[in-house]
């Protein structure tokens, strides 16, 4: 279970109601009188290697948060996540960038924070800007770079080791045509060799097309968990019937 407790807000009765009514999480109020956001309960499950895994669901409906527990970010209020392997993330691929030190200096920094090693930086890092294409750009401050270049810069540099485990909120699909061939295929190689996959996503082709096994997250629970064609079914169809 993992929830989020808001202050000073247990008398907007209103808002509340609001709240439940528009967000995936359950609302209520705790023994101090704080409103608690049930983000994730009862969810409980078991990947094991191979498996590519889609979490879907609308916004709000825990997918996110189910990412970020089993990164490390949200520690459950009861029960227990159990993770075996190096953790990847591509959710927040700027995470750790030095705004005032040039290319190469960040693909260091963040290589050392993705742990690898000096002598395993130094391997990586041809690879690493020939990926990115900046060229000479790779010698100036990131703060002067467009959003496109340090989606490219950040994108290589997340791509370049193999975890255990990789997570994903959506697919990466942006910038222009070229990149995104090269970034596509880079990522299908990753996919290829991670162990475990769970990528959020709203798209039934990415879900179909990379995934074995799909979870259709509604108010912080797992409401189906399966096939994914069978999944995505049962959540249009519901989507569409009730809420459409």
């Amino acid at each position: 279970m993992i929830e989020f407790p808001i202050y000073s807000a247990h008398g907007r009765s209103l808002k509340r109601s609001v709240l439940e009514y528009t967000t995936g999480g359950k609302i209520g109020v705790g023994t101090d009188h704080r409103v608690v956001v049930s983000a994730l309960n009862d969810v409980s499950f078991t990947a094991e290697h191979g498996e590519h895994i889609g979490l879907i669901g609308h916004n709000g409906a825990g997918k996110s948060t189910l990412l970020r527990a089993v990164a490390g970010v949200y520690e459950p209020m009861a029960g227990t996540i159990s993770v075996c392997g190096h953790v990847g993330s591509l959710i927040d691929l700027t995470l750790g960038m030095d705004m005032e030190a040039n290319g190469y200096e960040n693909i260091r920094i963040r290589c050392l924070l993705l742990g690898l090693t000096p002598q395993e930086i130094d391997a990586h890092i041809d690879d690493i800007a020939d990926v990115t294409e900046l060229g000479d750009f790779l010698a100036m401050p990131v703060r002067t770079y467009s959003s496109g270049m340090m989606l490219r810069l950040a994108f290589a540099i997340s791509t370049s080791i193999t975890p255990d485990i990789l997570l994903m909120d959506e697919w990466i699909g942006t910038g222009d045509a070229s990149f995104v061939k090269k970034a596509q295929a880079r990522l299908e190689g990753l996919l290829g060799r991670t162990g475990i996959l769970f990528i959020a996503s709203h798209s039934e082709e990415i879900i179909r097309d990379n995934c074995t096994r799909a979870m259709w997250f509604e108010k912080g629970a797992i409401r189906s968990d399966g096939n994914p064609a069978d999944v995505w079914r049962e959540y249009h169809t519901w989507s569409t019937r009730d809420h459409g």
